[in-house]
């Protein structure tokens, strides 16, 4: 049976924007500190360091999110190892930003010109200070569009955890849906949050992105 849509349902929705956010946030911050370490693994002369990360880079670019979710929440759990949904999804979401934000950031460090390293060599500079005191803040700079970019896609990301029942925007919505069965209104709705959060993002991107490409000219 078809309901009306209230202000209750509307104030229901505003208020899973908060869980979104916490979600979208402890997968940043958690997979952003994992994708430093990967980067710094993958840039890394040694062979027993680069080749396992490459391999997880590979296997978890592989895999959807999705899987990865079902893993995490139903897998483990077989093991003994029942986790919270906000727990699971955000174990899940941050082993997936982990591997890409790693990637990215690699990328950005292999694009400092060889001279910035010849450069350190001859100030007899170690590797570990050349990639601190020279590399690292000018890779910094230059990831900063493709990682706020990254940041967009794990927010609508976030609209997975809802098939493991965390209540966040999506989830909600389905629930307001499943009681008053307006579904155009409710989704439109959901997607215009999603929107709000993710338009101005990505036009800082794009804005840092376009400056970046001024400065280089």
């Amino acid at each position: 049976m078809i309901g009306s849509f209230s202000w209750g349902h509307f104030f229901y929705l505003v208020q899973s924007i908060w869980w979104t956010l916490v979600l979208s946030g402890l997968a940043f911050i958690l997979g952003s500190i994992g994708g430093f370490a990967v980067m710094l693994a993958r840039i890394s002369p040694r062979r027993w360091l680069w080749m396992p990360t490459l391999v997880y880079i590979e296997c978890i670019q592989g895999i959807p999110l999705l899987i990865l979710l079902f893993i995490v929440y139903f897998g483990l759990s077989v093991y003994g190892f029942a986790l919270p949904a906000l727990v699971a999804a955000g174990l899940a979401m941050m082993v997936y930003t982990s591997a890409y934000l790693g990637d990215i950031w690699r990328g950005c460090v292999e694009a400092m010109p060889r001279p910035q390293w010849e450069a350190a060599e001859c100030l007899s500079l170690t590797r570990w200070q050349t990639l601190r005191l020279v590399i690292i803040p000018q890779a910094f700079r230059l990831s900063l569009p493709p990682t706020v970019g990254f940041l967009v896609q794990v927010i609508k990301m976030t609209s997975l955890a809802s098939v493991i029942g965390f209540i966040e925007l999506t989830r909600a919505g389905q629930i307001i849906n499943n009681s008053i069965f307006q579904p155009f209104l409710i989704f439109s709705l959901v997607g215009v949050f999603y929107f709000v959060l993710c338009y101005p993002l990505s036009r800082w991107s794009e804005s840092m992105e376009n400056k970046l490409n001024v400065s280089n000219r």
